[in-house]
């Protein structure tokens, strides 16, 4: 019986840690400019950043396997401040899974170039919303609900709100610090991290956010099995953009996803009837000008 129990109490904790994980994260590290770092340094660097994103539970939820979200996380070393302390840029991409195909959805590809990152061998990833511990966990944290707020997003309305407010939070506590370096601060330029949340959080921004939503889960998720009415949502996302634009002319978090998802929107009008090639095209170009070559091929399929 003692042999019996035990065997459910390890079965139920091994199948708790399986459901536990929400990510699926790859990191690397290019340290080609810090030749004189010892490189075990790095591995045990990049082994413990992909233990803090796969091993901590960042939701209430339980996620299987094949729902957890794909990351890669590229640093690259640009500078050596000290032993411990580099400057770097940092590539964050995750995908998608799109239902009923093999077909993996880019949700964010984004080159933070203002990553101030502070290791030694051993050093503990503490991490809490509030606090600052060290800019490597308060980055990692910050991307994780980046992240995780995108993918809810894409199954219900504006379902990521609360991990873009822990973001928030996690920024906030990292700006104050003084410890932080750059990109917490929304005046430290327009492009940064701290402008992707603040785009991301906007009331100006909630119509595509809407359209982020329909976009994914009754637009790509359906494509397959009902082709007309997913190229329909389709259309509705590319509306919201237009409607989002005519309020504020310059988006970093339109631009980021205008450049991940431009092939995948021709792709999906492929097929589309004549007028719905023409209309998606015509608001693609004004809301994505630099593109509008590339945005051709809708219109000549």
């Amino acid at each position: 019986m003692k042999v019996k129990l035990l065997a459910i109490l390890w079965f139920s904790l091994l199948s708790s840690v399986a459901f536990a994980q929400e990510f699926n994260c790859a990191v690397s590290i290019n340290s080609q400019k810090a030749q004189s770092i010892d490189k075990n340094r790095f591995e045990e660097m990049k082994r413990a950043m992909q233990d803090f994103m796969n091993l901590r539970r960042w939701t209430e939820d339980n996620f299987k396997t094949e729902e957890r979200i794909n990351c890669n996380i590229v640093v690259t070393i640009d500078e050596v401040i000290s032993n411990t302390t580099f400057r770097c840029n940092v590539q964050i991409q995750s995908s998608r899974p799109v239902y009923g195909s093999g077909y993996e959805s880019i949700m964010l590809n984004y080159l933070d170039k203002d990553w101030l990152i502070e290791y030694q061998e051993g050093q503990p990833m503490d991490y809490n919303e509030n606090t600052f511990s060290s800019n490597l966990t308060s980055l990692m944290g910050f991307y994780a609900n980046i992240l995780l707020g995108l993918d809810y997003d894409s199954f219900s309305k504006q379902g990521g709100t609360k991990y873009f407010q822990k973001a928030q939070m996690v920024a906030q506590a990292a700006g104050s610090s003084g410890r932080g370096g750059k990109g917490w601060q929304t005046n430290e330029g327009s492009q940064n991290r701290a402008v992707l949340l603040e785009n991301l959080l906007s009331t100006q921004m909630s119509a595509f956010r809407d359209g982020f939503y329909t976009y994914h889960r009754l637009g790509l998720d359906l494509l397959s099995s009902k082709p007309e009415e997913s190229r329909k949502s389709a259309l509705v996302l590319v509306n919201k953009m237009k409607e989002v634009v005519t309020q504020r002319a310059y988006w970093l978090w339109l631009n980021i996803f205008m450049d991940a998802k431009a092939t995948e929107l021709i792709n999906v009008f492929k097929d589309a009837t004549p007028e719905e090639k023409q209309s998606a095209y015509n608001t693609l170009i004004q809301v994505d000008p630099t593109k509008a070559d590339k945005y051709q091929a809708i219109i000549k399929q």
